[in-house]
């Protein structure tokens, strides 16, 4: 059965409940400032009846005054202490829902979070969760605490005089006639705003991207027109919505306050037929203005509560993606660190790319996986790497399901190893300690010996202290492929999984690599996924793919014999590699 789907609402008080107490407090707070904000308004309405009256006693107007700054005092104290419990308590909120979002997309299956721009999730991650702030930290106790403001001036009000009580809200209607006007289609054209900001978010990180890219090919023009189209779409959403907005706005803010349109001239007519007293009069052009300041500041608080709805079902989006199916504590542990696919089928998109795949891989073995590109070669690789789970069939490790295992245990027995690892903005050293925290520098230094990085790190200006720059800039696709690897022999898995991982490397140094990486993974069960045969023609097995299925699978020799497939691409890989010679 579809899950119900839950309000904006439900999820604000799910989140604020992380820090029930402190928001409960700043509620209490906030009720206190308003209470002493309307005091003052009570003590002028007494002080100007004391007058009208004839008193004259300055030792009373004196106390008056003292009680009115006292109020305001106070008022500023409890507003003081609850915007910082609310703000205290709502960043470490939005500091729980970043971490929720970051650990769950390390839970869910790597299509989603490829197939979703970058740009989109840093978004939602920083901007959108941010928007969260004036919710949490504002609206919880000011908007709660202003509604009642007006309540108990308009109680009074009625108790003074209900006639000029209800002329007074005439204004107060009409304006919040014309804003809720403004609300009827307030999300729509917010989704608009939000469809463009992400567009041009995207279109921002795809240009700096790809600068490299623009540059060399020419594409400078074009590119740019991408990205200000972006831009245009953007601050189109904008002034259109704002252009609708302005007019109901100015409507609510010039006639909302005007009380006194209706107050004044009712009010003298009851005065002059003698049902109103002139003091009482004047209390109620008083308490008329203390009326409208709360409602402003509640309705300026309904354009963020416009907002959340769309901005909480953004954040939601990722809170309930669909996980990669693992339990938190394993159901039966391996026997050794075989692999075995029965059956396997897997696609995204509705497009089948794997049709029934099935491999055995015995523990302390060296396997390749080899095919034409878009073969489903690297699929696989993903696959036994639990990046995405299967749509049918099995993946076993040790005669236990892959699904059996938590993703922790899972993760301590697979070592993975792409074509485009990425590196992350810190020292060589940091980068290759991912792998390890706990490794000494002495083992850092001694897997990079092991991996052939050693030199070429050493090399660089600060050695092992060289910062790689974002994505790992600063260095070449093959320095960081060396990095990346070293960084997974640091880790030390008993399966090593090497997704065309030296397809930056020259083929000279990629044999040395293949060999350092053979003697280092010694008595480990090493997958590798390779675009140039002779480095794994002495595999232990290798597995011919071709359009999802496996054609053959069998040692170098076995396979140039029986399999035309694994012939035709070694015959091109032999003819390439000569062609390389004789052009140098």
């Amino acid at each position: 059965m579809e899950e119900k789907k839950r309000s904006a609402a439900s999820w604000i008080l799910e989140w604020a409940g992380q820090k029930r107490s402190a928001y409960v407090w700043s509620v209490v707070l906030a009720v206190g400032n308003v209470i002493f904000k309307i005091i003052p308004y009570f003590i002028i309405a007494n002080v100007v009846k004391m007058f009208l009256d004839g008193n004259k006693e300055f030792k009373e107007y004196l106390i008056k005054a003292v009680g009115i700054a006292l109020s305001f005092i106070i008022a500023e104290l409890f507003h003081s202490l609850s915007t910082s419990l609310s703000h205290k308590a709502t960043f470490t909120v939005l500091a729980n829902i970043r971490k929720s979002c970051c650990e769950k997309l390390a839970r869910v299956p790597l299509g989603y979070v490829k197939d979703t721009p970058s740009g989109t999730f840093k978004n939602i991650m920083v901007e959108r969760i941010d928007s969260i702030e004036t919710t949490l930290a504002h609206i919880v106790p000011e908007f709660t605490s202003n509604l009642l403001a007006p309540v108990i001036i308009l109680i009074y009000f009625f108790m003074t005089d209900w006639r000029l009580a209800l002329w007074s809200l005439v204004p107060v209607v009409v304006g919040f006639f014309s804003y809720f006007g403004m609300m009827i289609d307030y999300k729509p054209s917010f989704e608009r705003t939000v469809k463009t900001t992400k567009d041009l978010n995207d279109a921002a990180v795809e240009y700096i991207d790809g600068i490299e890219v623009i540059k060399a090919f020419g594409k400078t023009e074009s590119s740019y027109a991408k990205f200000t189209k972006a831009a245009m779409e953007y601050a189109d959403s904008f002034i259109s919505w704002m252009k609708r907005c302005s007019i109901f706005q100015a409507l609510l803010m010039v006639v909302t306050p005007y009380t006194l349109l209706t107050v004044l001239p009712f009010g003298a007519h009851y005065v002059e037929n003698g049902t109103l007293t002139i003091s009482s009069f004047v209390m109620c052009i008083i308490l008329s203005l203390g009326i409208v300041g709360p409602i402003i500041t509640v309705a300026s608080y309904t354009d963020d509560l416009g907002k959340i709805g769309v901005i909480i079902d953004e954040v939601v989006g990722i809170l309930k993606q669909p996980e990669l199916k693992r339990p938190e504590k394993s159901t039966a542990a391996p026997k050794d660190n075989s692999i075995i696919l029965t059956d396997v089928k897997f696609g995204y998109h509705e497009k089948e790319i794997l049709h029934g795949v099935n491999m055995k891989l015995n523990a302390g073995t060296v396997n390749a996986i080899v095919g034409p590109s878009g073969s489903g070669k690297s699929t696989i690789a993903k696959l036994i790497a639990s990046l995405w789970d299967v749509n049918s069939g099995s993946i076993k490790i040790g005669g236990v399901d892959i699904k059996q295992m938590s993703l922790v245990d899972f993760n301590r027995k697979i070592a993975y190893v792409a074509q485009d690892n990425y590196l992350f903005n810190e020292t060589v050293r940091e980068n290759i300690r991912q792998g390890n925290p706990k490794a000494t520098d002495e083992e850092i230094i001694d897997v990079t010996k092991k991996s052939g990085c050693y030199d070429f790190i050493m090399q660089l200006e600060n050695g092992f202290d060289t910062i790689v720059g974002g994505a790992g800039g600063h260095l070449s696709g093959g320095e960081r492929q060396r990095i990346s690897i070293a960084r997974a022999m640091l880790k030390d898995a008993p399966i090593v999984i090497l997704d065309e991982a030296t397809a930056y490397t020259d083929p000279e140094n990629e044999a040395i690599l293949q060999n350092s990486i053979a003697r280092l993974v010694a008595g480990k069960t090493l997958i590798v996924i390779a675009h140039r045969l002779s480095t794994v023609k002495d595999s232990d097995q290798i597995f011919v793919v071709n359009d999802g299925n496996i054609a053959a699978h069998g040692i170098h020799n076995e396979l140039l014999a029986s399999c035309p497939l694994y012939k035709e691409m070694w015959n091109a890989h032999i003819s390439s590699k000569d062609t390389v010679k004789e052009e140098n």
